[in-house]
């Protein structure tokens, strides 16, 4: 009764008959495997459960096909058009699509009850999926790409001349207004069968061809019944949480395949099953976004590409569509996913995920590669930072139970008799050294006994993490089939062969000529952007200055401060606000930034669309990364150090006297600088990331709901309606997503001596970015184009170039900024334990009084004559009054010493870890051999098949040993 009354629905709705029954029964359906029924196979992925027709009241439907019946574009078609296929094709836009019912066919067609049964199903398909705006009006055309733009935008001329453009390429056009905006028009766009395999072969897009078999000998024969026992033990064990169950995802076939690059002479080699699903959405997607970046919109050379449109406002917005919904009113475990987005956000987007493994296949499969590799290196940091942050906790909590039973921090405790010198000019009295207690604990949790081995540690971990995410990446390129796609096949820049396409020369891998840029023209423009480069950085270090400044005169104002609380914590409160100060002018700046870095990198037009990515990268990390840096190298290595002594000190502009170190050390204005800093631009960068897509998201909606057009509370919008009320993902890609985890990279190996606890604030914070990204990218922003790369670009690189500064400067942050190098050599040198032999904090007693030099005050009533100051430096008595004692220079030659020996041991241990690690597993590489080998082989015995098929259907004589 079931089959029977949907027949009937069927044939009682006209806009479904469209279709001959022959054609649908010579149709080719891809059956779905056991493991795929709860949720789709391949990417035929239409919503199941938006049964909503997009219908209104037939006034307001034929009010809508009125003014889509005649676009603004169609007199000048037919003007320009010679002949009939284009005057065809725009009339097409408009009544080809309508709804035709052949009743004859009907009749003079019987057709079985199972076929029929099927015939009739597979039209309601067609009209779900065309009601929630997945297809074309028939219901059949898939759109594979959505073009937005205004009816009130004067660029009507380019427009046309593009989109006719556009089908003379062989691409279908549709266009349908805006539920929403009676502004927006929208044009859908359909890759035919012929189109994609043209620029499919074009574009050496890889396709599959042959199941994937496997040589096994003796050796993988014993592995593989080793291998067979160890999963049966494991079935008996609990179930891992972190992983997905399998039986939820898809069962994406083609990563068990064969591939090579597509051909249209070749084409009975491939496995076509289906033309429907052979190339799934991301693919075609990706072959109409080519045709649309070269793909004219007037008659010169240079005027191409979409971008340009987009750029005149000649379109609004250009992108793919999503899959459909989310959100299901139904259970994912009963019901299944709706689509691959749906399961997306069920699986991998909800915070309930947040601690399960990615499904990377399904990410590479909807966003493409470039967004699938991202998301498998931020899976493999987060993981590595596990053993990174638990040693550096295991650090911190060292500092914090031996925090009372540390000599130096007894004994600045202990200090009341202890007078220290003012610390600044004006309303500063002497103080005692007892009153810096609270100071020197703290600065105990992170200047410890742990400090040197934590340094090292995280050197070594950094090398370990980038030498183990390049095995990571060549076992994601070989299962992406991404080993033989070379940068050498990305395509030219629109924009680059506009401007340099007077010029020519010869490819040298490809044999065909192209635009070339002159080698003069290339470093004029190289040296302009450089010099753009250095300005920037410069205004970096201006704004430090002034931050220092400002550091000097708080100081003195905090000092003095009427509020006694305030008064004796005077150097938090002067730390605390020169890093809050700074945080603003930080961020203020990256938003300059982005703009020059924006302007240069277009001044320098680079050739290709990763050039001009790898080109801006580096240019907003050096920015952001100066300009988030400057001012802790300033506070490691620079605080302190030029402040002079009592009654000789250094003074700014003759004024302001220059901050010198607490009694304690600079170590904790470091650590208070990198954590303030740490979390409030996660903090921030988390709100932009996900809070500010979702203000303008619920704006866009409320202006809709404002304004009074009540379709969307009648009618449920369609896909490209809800796609356009998005956020568009970031012009510049990935960069800002890369940007921000490099950065915080930086920060948890560069001075993370002085703060232990950076990896554990990392990987909170990673945890977070995951299923933060993953929701903004489901949810909150339309479908960017999906993209392929073999690798994260620059962004290596710059990683290994992090890892080389992180040894260095740790290594000075122990010798110059901790006081682990003067403790060193007060205990085996001056300590009590010289004779003895080294016993740990027995041997730091009387460090303090040693540290300490002494300043004559003069005559004073209102006091002791004399006062202490951190140096070692001779007392006044001495017949050198004030000059440096032997123990400054012993302590100045062990730091030096101790840069040269920490830095050649971790380079070393770096360079023979690098070297233990192969960038490539061996099993791997033979894999791969093995495969290029039997893909040969299979190539040749598949045409020698086709050769003779063609032999014997042609009635020829055949032979066995030759076709």
């Amino acid at each position: 009764m079931v089959h029977h009354s949907r027949s009937f629905q069927s044939f009682k709705n006209p806009k479904a008959m469209h279709t001959s029954i022959s054609e649908i029964i010579k149709e080719k359906t891809l059956r779905p495997s056991r493991r795929s029924l709860p949720c789709l196979a391949q990417s035929q992925t239409h919503p199941q459960n938006l049964n909503q027709v997009l219908s209104v009241a037939p006034s307001a439907r034929q009010a809508l096909s009125a003014q889509s019946s005649s676009p603004p574009c169609t007199h000048i078609a037919s003007k320009t058009a010679e002949d009939g296929r284009d005057q065809y094709t725009e009339e097409s836009e408009t009544g080809a699509y309508g709804s035709r019912t052949d009743h004859s066919l009907l009749i003079q067609q019987p057709a079985s009850r199972p076929r029929l049964e099927r015939r009739t199903e597979s039209l309601q398909e067609r009209n779900k999926a065309a009601h929630s705006g997945l297809t074309f009006r028939d219901g059949k055309k898939r759109i594979d790409y959505i073009l937005v733009y205004k009816k009130s935008s004067p660029q009507v001329e380019k427009r046309c001349t593009f989109e006719r453009n556009l089908r003379a390429e062989g691409l279908m056009l549709e266009k349908e207004p805006s539920l929403t905006n009676n502004d927006i028009m929208f044009v859908k766009i359909h890759a035919p069968w012929d189109t994609l395999c043209k620029y499919a072969e074009q574009m050496n897009i890889r396709m599959p061809f042959r199941k994937k078999c496997y040589f096994t000998d003796w050796k993988s024969r014993t592995m593989g019944r080793f291998h067979l026992r160890l999963r049966q033990v494991k079935s008996w064990l609990p179930k891992n949480p972190m992983k997905l169950d399998k039986q939820a995802l898809p069962d994406l076939e083609e990563t068990d395949c064969y591939t090579a690059p597509f051909s249209r002479a070749r084409m009975h080699h491939f496995t076509i099953i289906n033309r429907e699903t052979f190339f799934s959405n991301s693919t075609r997607s990706r072959i109409v976004h080519h045709v649309l970046q070269r793909t004219k919109y007037e008659d010169t050379k240079s005027k191409m590409g979409i971008n340009r449109l987009l750029g005149n406002g000649t379109y609004e917005a250009a992108f793919p569509p999503h899959e459909g919904g989310y959100r299901s009113r139904h259970p994912i475990k009963t019901h299944g996913a709706q689509n691959h987005r749906h399961l997306l956000y069920e699986r991998w987007a909800r915070w309930g995920m947040w601690y399960k493994y990615q499904p990377l296949d399904l990410i590479r499969r909807y966003f493409g590669e470039k967004i699938g590799l991202y998301f498998a290196w931020l899976g493999w940091y987060t993981g590595m930072l596990i053993p990174a942050a638990l040693v550096g906790l295991f650090v911190f909590l060292y500092g914090l139970f031996t925090m009372d039973s540390s000599q130096v921090s007894r004994e600045i405790c202990e200090a009341n008799t202890t007078i220290m010198c003012p610390m600044c000019e004006r309303n500063c009295s002497p103080w005692r050294l007892s009153d810096s207690c609270i100071y020197a604990k703290v600065t105990h949790l992170f200047d410890n006994g742990g400090t040197v081995f934590f340094a090292i540690f995280m050197a070594i971990w950094a090398t370990v993490f980038l030498e183990f995410w390049k095995r990571r990446r060549a076992e994601l390129t070989y299962d992406w089939d991404l080993i033989d796609w070379e940068e050498e096949e990305e395509e030219l820049r629109p924009q680059f062969e506009a401007k340099y396409s007077r010029v020519e020369r010869v490819n040298p891998i490809s044999g065909k000529p192209e635009p070339f840029q002159p080698f003069t023209d290339k470093l004029s423009r190289l040296m302009v952007s450089v010099s753009g480069i250095f300005f920037m950085i410069s205004l970096v270090l201006t704004a430090v200055f002034a931050v220092v400044v400002f550091r000097l005169i708080a100081m003195e104002h905090f000092a003095s401060f009427q509020w006694e609380f305030v008064k004796k914590n005077w150097q938090f409160a002067t730390s605390g606000t020169g890093v809050c100060i700074n945080f603003m002018i930080i961020m203020s700046l990256n938003v300059v930034y982005e703009k020059v870095a924006y302007l240069l990198t277009n001044l320098e037009h680079p050739r290709t669309e990763s050039e001009w990515e790898n080109s801006f990268a580096l240019k907003m990390f050096l920015f952001q990364f100066v300009n988030l840096n400057s001012s802790t190298f300033y506070i490691a290595f620079f605080l302190g150090r030029f402040a002079g002594r009592p009654g000789k000190y250094n003074k700014l502009f003759k004024r302001w006297r220059l901050e010198e170190c607490h009694p304690s050390g600079c170590l904790i204005d470091l650590c208070l600088q990198m954590g303030v800093i740490m979390v409030l631009k996660q903090i921030w960068n988390n709100f932009m990331e996900l809070g500010y897509p979702l203000l303008q998201n619920w704006w866009s909606r409320r202006k809709i709901k404002k304004g009074g057009q009540k379709v969307e509370s009648k009618v449920p919008l369609p896909q490209w309606d809800k796609d356009w009320n998005l956020q568009p993902m970031n012009a510049h890609g990935l960069v800002d997503e890369y940007l921000e985890m490099v950065l915080q990279f930086g920060f948890t190996t560069i001075f993370v001596a002085a703060f232990p606890l950076a990896p554990l604030l990392a990987l909170l914070n990673n945890i977070i970015e995951i299923r933060l990204d993953a929701y903004k990218f489901v949810t909150q922003w339309r479908r960017p184009m999906p993209a392929r790369a073999t690798d994260i670009g620059i962004w290596h690189g710059i990683l290994e170039w992090i890892g080389v500064l992180a040894v260095i400067t740790n290594a000075f942050v122990i010798a110059i900024t901790s006081d682990y190098i003067p403790r060193f050599v007060y205990a085996f040198k001056y300590g009590p334990c010289v004779d003895k032999g080294y016993r740990h904090e027995k041997c730091l007693r009387g460090y303090v009084n040693s540290s300490l030099s002494v300043f004559d005050m003069g005559d004073s009533d209102k006091g002791p004559r004399y006062c202490r100051y951190r140096d070692y430096r001779a007392p006044p008595w001495n017949p050198e009054p004030y000059e440096f004692t032997l123990q400054f220079w012993h302590v100045l030659a062990a730091r030096l010493a101790f840069i040269i020996v920490f830095e050649h041991l971790v380079f070393g241990i770096k360079s023979f870890i690098a070297y233990l690690i192969p960038d490539m597993p061996k099993d791997l590489c033979d894999r791969m051999r093995r495969e290029k080998y039997l893909m040969q082989e299979m190539m040749y015995e598949a045409e020698l098949e086709h050769l003779q098929k063609q032999r014997k259907k042609n009635g020829k004589r055949y032979h066995h040993e030759w076709p």
